[in-house]
């Protein structure tokens, strides 16, 4: 049986923790669990300098990646002033997004990366969340893209998992990997990372 695949997204700014939960959870079933997911990083740089300076090579130019090859896409959210809305509202993101919303593909977007997949039209109509501090600009924003804003940590509409910042990265990563595999596995792969006994 062929392993289910994740395209990371990381665009400029991005949050480093939120990017690190996918990687993290992904690699521990590959290596532990019942269904090993592989992970695969891409973005529009060779070199991708996260919010507090981390720098990350990807795997995969962008020009490489083909939707058919995944079973979902994941995304963290970043800074405005690390240049992350830069690449977040890239076009080319947004039709990425836009082929894996129309190909029924798992979309897991943690805190403001919830905005280019409203703004690509992926929530038009949808229940999701987003970052909810600085006086809610960016839920208007999510809002103002279409999305029914949920006042919820984590909402999953279908196929798309949204949520409001790092306190849930873990969690989403979780979400995600039961999507993809089972609940048995998720629960194999919480033991090996000692979140259970």
């Amino acid at each position: 049986m062929k392993n289910k695949k994740v395209l990371l997204f990381l665009a400029k700014g991005f949050e480093e923790y939120e990017a690190s939960v996918f990687t993290d959870i992904m690699g521990w079933s590959r290596n532990y669990g019942n269904e090993p997911v592989d992970l695969i990083t891409t973005g529009f740089r060779s070199e991708i300098k996260g919010a507090w300076n981390f720098n990350v090579r990807p795997e995969l130019e962008f020009e490489n990646v083909n939707v058919n090859d995944y079973d979902a896409l994941a995304m963290a959210g970043g800074f405005e002033n690390a240049g992350f809305y830069e690449d977040a509202y890239d076009e080319r993101l947004l039709n990425l997004i836009r082929e894996f919303y129309e190909e029924g593909k798992i979309i897991a977007a943690i805190c403001v990366s919830a905005l280019p997949v409203a703004k690509s039209g992926a929530l038009k109509g949808r229940k999701a969340t987003t970052y909810d501090l600085s006086d809610g600009v960016r839920r208007k924003q999510l809002a103002d893209f279409g999305a029914i804003v949920q006042d919820k940590d984590i909402v999953i509409d279908k196929n798309i998992i949204t949520s409001i910042g790092p306190s849930t990265a873990v969690d989403v990563a979780f979400m995600l990997l039961e999507m993809l595999t089972d609940k048995e596995n998720v629960s194999v792969v919480k033991k090996y990372m000692r979140f259970i006994g």
